[in-house]
């Protein structure tokens, strides 16, 4: 018979391998095998010894999601911004996830790089595109003379998607006035775009990443923002996909090299004392 001293020990070794979200009502005591013939089981429910189950109401009562944003983000410096997040409340990833992921690099930069949400490390650290995919970019860029003292990047999520999902349409609306005003304040002079998450976003557009990589366009600020014009932008591989897929790495250098030349001929390129 389990205890619960047995029934502890085997919930920190879920914990320990990575088993951060609940997808049943109550444990789960079937074999994930036989879920097929599940159909066709009794269904039982059976509580572990030492732990009392509160009655289930036959009337199960919704949360209503709040509204994305409530009023326009006005936070006029980046540190304000950081701060304004941290007391926003209209995205329920903040309440699964470790930490605020912002952002990392250098502010002062007129390179700017946007991806989708932050990892399982990014999450632990604070800071995006730091795991196995934030390497991968970081050895794409040394070549070209780019790293994190000359470049600037974040998120259009700021927070961790649990189990590291895809964002849901809901979730990325309420982090999105937040990631163009991040864009506002900084005011980069390239806009590069990692995945179809960030380009579907702040371009608007349906169009999938494999038909927008290595073509310039430009981002163009919503109504109402401090930017007057269109930032030069390139949508580009997210080198997660990379990882899956390393035989797009040539076409991912391809689109590097086209930022660079564009960096050059712009004559853009601040780094960090």
């Amino acid at each position: 018979m389990t205890n619960p001293q047995q029934l502890l020990h085997d919930l920190e070794w879920q914990i320990a391998a990575g088993a951060d979200e609940v997808i049943g009502d109550v444990p789960g005591l079937m074999n994930w095998s036989d879920r097929k013939n599940s159909a066709t089981l009794p269904q039982t429910k059976t509580t572990p010894v030492g732990i009392t189950l509160p009655p289930v109401s036959a009337t199960v009562t919704r949360m209503e999601p709040k509204p994305a944003v409530s009023a326009p983000v006005t936070a006029q410096t980046i540190d304000a911004l950081k701060e304004e997040l941290k007391n926003f409340d209209g995205c329920a990833l903040r309440h699964t996830a470790m930490n605020l992921v912002f952002a990392d690099g250098n502010p002062e930069s007129d390179i700017m790089f946007v991806g989708e949400a932050p990892g399982e490390d990014e999450d632990r650290q604070g800071k995006p595109f730091v795991g196995v995919s934030g390497q991968l970019l970081d050895k794409m860029l040394a070549p070209v003379g780019l790293d994190r003292s000359n470049i600037y990047i974040s998120n259009i999520l700021f927070w961790r998607p649990p189990g590291n999902r895809s964002p849901t349409d809901a979730e990325i609306a309420s982090c999105l006035p937040f990631c163009e005003r991040h864009i506002a304040l900084v005011r980069p002079k390239v806009l590069v775009l990692l995945g179809g998450v960030a380009a579907k976003s702040l371009l608007r557009t349906k169009e999938g990443i494999t038909r927008m990589r290595g073509r310039w366009t430009e981002y163009q600020p919503p109504l109402g923002s401090d930017l007057t014009a269109p930032i030069p932008c390139l949508p580009i591989y997210h080198p997660a996909y990379l990882l899956r897929q390393p035989a797009a790495k040539r076409q991912a250098w391809n689109d590097i090299l086209l930022l660079i030349k564009k960096v050059n001929e712009t004559n853009h390129l601040k780094t960090q004392e």
